[in-house]
């Protein structure tokens, strides 16, 4: 398959729903000149945010691998360092977190899709993005305080972290006949070998 048809999931989560950022993420992901193909407003169960953090089944060590290699980086001093007692309670705070209000759940598609999504989103925690990402611009959060306060951290938007991750994203959120197949004039421009369509 060529690259221009990856697709990958992306889900502005409550907080930027609320702080009215809907359009901002939205114009993001235009201006690279990807391509939504399927879109939904929802508020998520607790059980369907749980089974979408736990598709794939490596989820919970890795995360917290993860979050034990950020905090020794830091300095921060963590209750555990067991990687399943960490996701845990990630995953309870989570539940609340994206089960507190409407989701805007999306597919974007284009040339590496899921990679230059994760690159305009910006890492997991927004204290340490670059500034230029979606985390880094619009958010002052950080795991520290989130840690402080028993709640998971707000960084507005969830994206795929790889391909194969957000195929399985992608059905979870979305039957196949919610994720449209269509043409943007702009793909001639992006997509086109030899821009000869221009004149057309």
């Amino acid at each position: 398959m060529h690259p221009k048809f990856e697709r990958t999931l992306v889900i502005i989560k409550p907080d930027g729903v609320q702080r009215s950022l809907i359009g901002e993420i939205i114009g993001r992901f235009e201006k690279l000149g990807l391509k939504m193909v399927a879109a939904k407003m929802c508020v998520p169960t607790a059980e369907h945010v749980e089974k979408h953090y736990t598709l794939d089944p490596e989820w919970r060590r890795i995360t917290g691998e993860k979050r034990v290699k950020a905090a020794k980086e830091k300095g921060e001093k963590l209750a555990t360092e067991d990687p399943f007692e960490i996701t845990a309670k990630i995953l309870e705070v989570l539940i609340k977190y994206m089960t507190s209000g409407p989701v805007v759940a999306m597919v974007w598609q284009g040339a590496h899709a899921t990679e230059l999504v994760r690159k305009i989103v910006g890492g997991t925690e927004p204290r340490s993005s670059d500034v230029g990402t979606i985390r880094g611009d619009y958010v002052l959060d950080s795991y520290v305080m989130a840690d402080t306060d028993s709640r998971a951290i707000r960084n507005l938007v969830h994206a795929s972290g790889t391909a194969k991750e957000s195929e399985a994203e992608i059905k979870h959120w979305f039957k196949d006949d919610e994720v449209l197949d269509y043409k943007l004039v702009q793909e001639s421009i992006l997509y086109d070998v030899n821009l000869d369509g221009i004149f057309e």
